[in-house]
């Protein structure tokens, strides 16, 4: 960093860039890792934390619990988030699909896959009520 800089506050994208959350991944979903140790592997969706998801049963990771109190010490499994981009949805069958954002008739946008040459309608776009 130069001397000119040094005061100087970055404001370009990368800096200033907040996690979004993915459109296409949500809580519930199921999914398969397409890279990674855990490829081929599938879950459920616990939850979304901006571009990165907690997967049910992928990227386990062993933490090692110091003795508390009456407790004794322990090693315990917990999942750890992963990259949406080594993510892949999987549809009814568990073959993982490639989802495109289109228009219904209706006007609401929706996600929809290819299969057989034909566009299956997987869920509606419209945000859940929390």
């Amino acid at each position: 960093m130069s001397k000119q800089m040094a005061g100087k506050q970055m404001t370009g994208k990368r800096m200033n860039c907040e996690a979004e959350r993915s459109k296409k991944v949500r809580e519930g979903d199921r999914v398969v890792a397409i890279a990674g140790n855990n490829k081929g592997l599938k879950g459920t969706v616990l939850s979304c934390l901006g571009d990165k998801i907690l997967v049910q049963g992928l990227n386990m990771r062993k933490k090692h619990m110091k003795p508390q109190n009456n407790q004794p010490g322990r090693i315990i499994e917990l999942e750890k988030p992963i990259h949406v981009s080594n993510l892949k949805v999987v549809n009814a069958d568990d073959q993982p699909v490639k989802l495109k954002v289109k228009k219904a008739k209706s006007g609401e946008r929706e996600l929809v896959y290819r299969r057989d040459g034909k566009d299956v309608s997987y869920r509606s776009l419209k945000k859940s009520a929390k």
